[in-house]
C-alpha cells in the first residue's frame, strides 16, 4: 500500500530544493544550486519508486538524495572550498557517511548512527563560515542558520504533538530552509540577519526551557501523588510558565547575541569605528551603525528624500534630528531591535556621538549638489556667451567683411578701365572698414567694457554718464560715490558697471528727471550699489527688459537687485558678493 503521507512529504521536499536550485545558479552558490537540484531529481525519482510501489529502491534513492546531494549542498554553500582543514575534513566525512549512510538505509539502525555524522560536519561547516568567511558569505550563512533553526524548532514540536501524521507538516516547515540560502545570496539586506538569527536561537532556547520546565513540572506533582487528573491543572502549568517566556526571551536575547558574535562592544569604540567611515560612504557608516547596535535599519533623510540606506525597516523608527550648527539638515532613522520598545542608554550615546558627523557629511553632500549645480550653471553661460559671440560675428561683422572683400575685388577690377569708379568703390571700401572696427568695439564693449581695466569702475562710470542725455536732448546729471572701493573681482565689476549704467538709462528715459545720484559702497562682504532719481514715478510699475537684465546680471555673480518706484522717485538697489563670484559667474562679460 502506498504511503500517501510520504510521498507528499517527498513532493514538498523536492518542490522545495527546485526552486531554491534555480535561484542558486547564476550566483557565487552555482555548485550548492547544482546540488540541490540533483537532489531534487533524486527525490523525484524516490516519490516515482514509492508510486510503483518499489518501497525498497524509494527508501534508498531517498537517503541517498538527503545524505549525498543535499548535504553537500550544504557545504558548497555560500562558496564551495575545501582549502581549510576543517572543510576538506567536512567533505570528507559527508562524502563518506553519505555513500555508507544510503547504502544500510534499508537497515534503520545502521543508517541512523552514519546520519548523525554528517550534521555534525555540517555545523562545523557553518561555524568555520561564520567565524572566518567574508562578510557577505557570513550574512548568507545567518540566514541560513537563522532557517534551520526556526523551522527545525517548529517541526519537532509539530513531531511532538502529532507524531506520524504530522509528518507531512513538519517536512513542509523544514522545506522553508532552503530558500532562506536564495535569500542570503541574492537578497541579504532585506532584513538583518543577525537579528533574525538571535531571535531564532532564543526561540529554539526558550521553547525546549518552556517543555523541559513543563514536564519537569508534571514529573514532580506525580512524585508527590498527582494522578494526572484534571486538566485545571495543566492549564494552570501552561499560563504560569507563559508568563516568564517573554522576559526569558528578553534574557536570553542578551546573552545569546554575546555567545553567537562576542561581548557587544564599548558605545565609545562603536562610535570611533563610525567615525572613521562616515567620509569614505554614508551607507558603510550606516552599515557599522548597525552591526555596532545590533540595528535592523537605518536612513540618513534630507527634506524628506532618503540619500542612504542600510538594512530593511520592519520594527518601530526611532528619528534622530541632524543639525549643522543651528541649521537642521536632516534625520537619521533606525530601527529598534526586534523585541524593544527603545534605545538602550549606549546606544542612544553612540548615536548622540555620530549624529553631528553624519549631519556634516548631509551638508557636505548638499554643498557637492550645489557646487555641481553651480558648475552647469557656468557650462550653459560659457555655451550662451559663445553662441551671442558666434551670431553677433555671423551677423554683424561677417557681412561687413564680406562686403570689403567684394567692393575691394571690384576696385581691382576697375582701377585701370575707369579710375572714378574705382575711386567711389575705395570710399565705399574705407565706410566698410570704419563700420568693421565700430563693430569690432561693439563685441569688445558688451565682452568687458575697455573703460573698466584703463580707468576703474569708478572713472568708467564717470565716462559713461558724461555721454548720457534725456529723450530731449538735455544731458544727464549723475552725483556719483564711489571712494574707497576695495580691489573687487572682475565678474562684479561688469556687473556693477552694468547695473549702474542701466539703472541711469532707466531713469532718463523713463523718470522725466535728468538727475540721477548713484553710490557705490561696501557693507560687510557685499558690494552695495544705489542709483536715485527724484523723477516722478508710475504708480503701477511693470519691470521692464532694463529691469530684468539688471536682475539677471546680479544672479550671475550670486547677488540680487531690489527696486521701488514712488511719488519720491526711483530706487534701484543691487547686492553683489565683494569677496568673489559664485561659483559658475560667468565672470567678464
Amino acid at each position: 500500500m502506498i504511503d500517501s503521507s510520504a510521498m507528499s512529504a517527498t513532493v514538498v521536499a523536492g518542490t522545495s530544493l527546485l526552486g531554491t536550485g534555480v535561484a542558486l545558479l547564476r550566483t557565487r552558490s552555482r555548485l550548492s544550486g547544482l546540488l540541490m537540484l540533483l537532489a531534487a531529481a533524486t527525490l523525484a525519482a524516490s516519490a516515482l519508486a514509492r508510486h510503483l510501489g518499489e518501497e525498497p529502491t524509494a527508501t534508498l534513492l531517498l537517503a541517498g538524495a538527503l545524505l549525498l546531494p543535499g548535504a553537500m549542498a550544504v557545504l558548497a554553500f555560500p562558496r564551495a572550498s575545501a582549502v581549510h582543514p576543517v572543510d576538506f575534513t567536512a567533505w570528507v566525512v559527508v562524502a563518506g557517511t553519505g555513500v555508507v549512510g544510503t547504502a544500510t538505509a534499508l537497515r534503520p539502525e545502521l543508517a541512523a548512527a552514519f546520519m548523525t555524522i554528517s550534521p555534525i560536519a555540517l555545523v562545523a561547516h557553518c561555524w568555520l563560515v561564520l567565524e572566518t568567511g567574508e562578510e557577505a558569505d557570513r550574512q548568507a550563512m545567518l540566514w541560513w542558520v537563522s532557517a534551520v533553526l526556526i523551522t527545525g524548532t517548529l517541526a519537532g514540536l509539530v513531531g511532538l504533538q502529532l507524531g506520524r501524521d504530522g509528518a507531512l507538516l513538519a517536512t513542509a516547515l523544514v522545506s522553508l530552509a532552503p530558500p532562506a540560502m536564495a535569500v542570503g545570496v541574492r537578497r541579504p539586506d532585506v532584513g538583518d540577519a543577525r537579528s533574525v538569527t538571535v531571535a531564532a536561537v532564543v526561540l529554539v532556547v526558550a521553547a525546549l526551557t518552556y517543555l523541559s520546565v513543563y514536564f519537569a513540572a508534571v514529573a514532580a506533582l506525580g512524585l508527590v501523588g498527582w494522578d494526572g487528573e484534571g486538566v485545571g491543572v495543566y492549564a494552570f502549568l501552561a499560563v504560569l510558565l507563559a508568563a516568564g517566556f517573554g522576559p526569558l526571551r528578553t534574557v536570553l536575547r542578551g546573552l545569546i547575541d554575546e555567545l553567537l558574535f562576542g561581548e557587544r562592544r564599548d558605545p565609545l569604540d562603536a562610535a570611533t569605528e563610525v567615525a572613521g567611515r562616515v567620509g569614505d560612504d554614508p551607507v558603510l557608516a550606516l552599515r557599522a551603525i548597525r552591526e555596532a547596535l545590533l540595528l535592523p535599519y537605518a536612513s540618513l533623510r534630507a527634506d524628506g528624500v532618503e540619500l542612504a540606506t542600510s538594512g530593511t525597516l520592519s520594527t518601530e523608527p526611532r528619528r534622530i534630528p541632524l543639525g549643522f550648527g543651528e541649521e537642521s539638515v536632516g534625520e537619521m532613522v533606525v530601527g529598534l531591535p526586534p523585541g524593544s520598545v527603545r534605545l538602550s542608554p549606549g546606544d542612544e550615546q553612540v548615536l548622540r556621538l555620530v549624529a553631528p558627523l553624519l549631519a556634516q557629511t548631509i551638508r557636505a553632500r548638499a554643498l557637492a549638489a550645489q557646487v555641481a549645480e553651480s558648475r552647469q550653471a557656468a557650462i550653459s553661460s560659457i555655451e550662451e556667451e559663445r553662441r551671442r559671440l558666434r551670431r553677433d560675428l555671423h551677423d554683424g561683422l561677417g557681412p561687413t567683411l564680406s562686403g570689403i572683400a567684394h567692393t575691394a575685388e571690384a576696385a581691382r577690377n576697375t582701377i585701370g578701365s575707369d579710375p572714378a569708379s574705382a575711386d567711389a568703390l575705395l570710399g565705399r571700401l574705407r565706410g566698410f572698414a570704419a563700420d568693421a572696427v565700430g563693430e569690432v568695439r561693439r563685441l569688445v564693449y558688451d565682452m568687458r567694457p575697455p573703460a573698466l581695466d584703463e580707468l576703474g569702475l569708478e572713472g568708467a562710470l564717470r565716462q559713461q554718464f558724461d555721454v548720457m542725455a534725456t529723450p530731449a536732448g538735455r544731458p544727464m546729471v549723475v552725483l556719483l560715490e564711489a571712494a574707497d572701493l576695495p580691489p573687487l573681482p572682475a565678474a562684479v565689476e561688469v556687473a556693477a558697471y552694468r547695473i549702474a549704467t542701466e539703472a541711469v538709462a532707466n531713469a532718463a528715459r523713463h523718470s522725466g528727471t535728468d538727475r540721477a545720484d548713484v553710490r557705490i559702497g561696501c557693507r560687510g562682504a557685499c558690494l552695495v550699489v544705489t542709483i536715485r532719481d527724484p523723477g516722478a514715478g508710475s504708480a503701477a510699475w511693470v519691470p521692464g527688459v532694463g529691469l530684468s537684465s539688471m536682475r539677471e546680471r546680479a544672479a550671475e555673480v550670486g547677488g540680487s537687485v531690489t527696486w521701488s518706484s514712488g511719488e519720491r522717485g526711483s530706487l534701484v538697489q543691487a547686492e553683489l558678493p565683494g569677496e568673489g563670484p559664485a561659483p559658475g559667474g560667468p565672470g567678464s562679460r
